[in-house]
């Protein structure tokens, strides 16, 4: 049992008797009685009170608290209430000698006024007035927490990931049986499963106000063409074999159109879904696909606009006038000769003479894996084998700025330029006007029209100049930091090649093995692959 104190009040006077506990019991603690004593306006010499609770921890003790008569004090408590009125915590004091003992019902009564009126943990308080262990907080009153909800969500069964890149074989070429980044389904296959929400229990505090769980976000399954959903709607299943991807937030499926080769037996081909070129794409014609576009063979000086991948199996020379352009990814054995635009990444084994835009990163480091002629950007980071040529052919690589921000801050600083001429030639004429009125000269109608015309092209350029103004420092907040861009020769890199990242570049000065170009400090630098 704990140490503990009582009053022994006497007719004149007043003393404390502070016991020794026993067993494993914790001896008086001074701050508890200095604490009672203050609650019941009694007073002592502290050093005495001090000296007497440390002699305590052993034996007996009794000091003087006062020179009145009293009458004898209750048994009582000190009730502790959490912040948040979750819990309720009581620490007992014995009755003076002679004084009236609580009961467990009376306790519950008076908790009761207080204002607590869940929680009441009757069985606690019945274990204290059983066994009477007193200066031991124990929690008498405990509200009852809110059970939370889960959120409902949704599982995918196939992959929703369009940064996936393609397999590699053990020689660096790319697999292309195993691309990685087309979602095949089949007739009947569960494409999607929607797990409901499940809502939570309210809880409530100590004085019975309720506590509400926090909000449980629900989810609907989204769905195109080709696919069905089940009576309770958690579960979409494919209606015909073909590709399934998610797209924002939408699952749909395309079926296929499958061809041979796209020449002058097919003409130019407008596809919703996919489409699979078995053979080869001709010169001068074109393949738009809402979905994939996958090609077995080669592909000519063609046109390719695909909503998600181009792959080609076999490589593209476009002779020039060639054009791929994916939302999604590119990836084809050669790019020569080509404009290809990805909003993805471009993954191929060696670029010739073309023009390549990604949104991600470019990977050229197959088997072959060079980048020679042209000129090659990416958002992310270029990876090659082999950059640049022994004959010198101009290259030039760029990383660490979306292409196309760029190439439309290009597009509004010359259109400033062309409206700052027009305005110069516009200004002087109306200023001219503006002094002949301030001195009283009359023009005549044509002449006022002609001023009010130039008038309304000067505010119309000028508003022009400061929007695109407005718009090339909104987008430049969106370009992309090049401070992990990188461009990585696992090869050779040689003289000639200018290497951009961001708005600084250099141009390689001598053939350098095994290296890496990273922007630092305002310049790019050569460093350690």
């Amino acid at each position: 049992m704990n140490g503990y104190f009582r009053l022994v009040n006497r007719e004149g006077s007043s003393s404390l008797k502070l016991f020794p506990p026993t067993g494993e019991g914790k001896p008086v603690d001074v701050t508890d009685v200095l604490e009672y004593l203050t609650m019941k306006d009694y007073a002592c010499d502290l050093p005495t009170l001090k000296r007497a609770v440390e002699s305590a921890a052993k034996e007996e003790q009794e000091i003087r608290v006062g020179n009145e008569t009293r009458f004898p004090e209750r048994e009582c408590y000190k009730l502790r209430v959490g912040p948040d009125k979750m819990q309720a915590f009581a620490k007992f004091y014995a009755a003076s000698e002679g004084g009236e003992n609580m009961t467990a019902e009376e306790m519950i009564k008076d908790l009761q006024l207080r204002g607590i009126k869940c929680g009441i943990r009757t069985e606690a308080i019945a274990g204290f007035f059983a066994k009477r262990n007193y200066l031991e907080e124990i929690l008498v009153a405990e509200g009852r927490e809110p059970v939370q909800g889960k959120h409902a969500w949704i599982e995918y069964k196939f992959n929703t990931d369009k940064k996936a890149k393609p397999t590699l074989n053990e020689d660096g070429s790319v697999d292309f049986f195993h691309l990685n980044i087309l979602n095949h389904c089949n007739k009947g296959e569960v494409l999607a499963v929607l797990h409901p929400e499940v809502p939570g229990e309210p809880g409530e505090d100590l004085s019975g106000n309720r506590i509400l769980p926090a909000e449980v976000r629900k989810e609907t399954l989204k769905f195109g063409r080709n696919i069905d959903i089940s009576e309770d709607r958690t579960v979409l299943t494919a209606q015909v074999s073909g590709h399934v991807e998610l797209v924002e937030g939408s699952v749909f499926v395309s079926d296929e159109l499958m061809v041979e080769n796209v020449d002058n037996s097919t003409g130019n081909i407008d596809y919703e879904g996919n489409v699979q070129i078995n053979g080869n794409v001709a010169t001068n014609f074109q393949v738009k696909a809402k979905g994939d576009i996958m090609v077995k063979g080669v592909v000519e000086g063609a046109q390719l606009t695909a909503g998600g991948n181009i792959i080609i199996a076999r490589g593209m020379n476009g002779m020039g006038r060639g054009v791929l352009r994916a939302d999604g990814n590119i990836v084809a054995k050669f790019l020569e000769n080509v404009t290809a635009e990805a909003q993805g990444y471009v993954a191929s084994e060696s670029i010739l003479h073309s023009r390549v835009t990604a949104g991600g990163e470019v990977n050229v480091d197959g088997r072959r894996g060079f980048i020679t002629g042209g000129k090659v950007s990416a958002t992310g980071s270029i990876n090659v084998k082999t950059l640049g040529s022994e004959m010198g052919a101009d290259t030039i690589v760029e990383v660490g700025t979306d292409p196309k921000l760029k190439e439309r801050i290009s597009q509004l600083q010359k259109q400033i330029g062309e409206d700052t001429k027009l305005l110069q030639t516009v200004q002087p004429t109306l200023l001219s006007a503006k002094q002949k009125l301030a001195k009283g000269v009359k023009l005549s109608p044509e002449q006022i029209q002609q001023i009010q015309s130039m008038a309304a092209v000067n505010k119309q350029k000028t508003d022009a100049i400061a929007a695109a103004n407005s718009e090339i420092e909104e987008l430049q907040k969106h370009m992309t930091s090049a401070s992990e861009a990188a461009v990585r020769v696992k090869g050779e890199v040689y003289p000639g090649t200018r290497i951009c990242i961001g708005d600084v570049s250099m141009v390689v000065p001598k053939t350098t093995h095994y290296c890496r170009f990273i922007r630092e400090r305002g310049d790019v630098k050569m460093a350690p692959f």
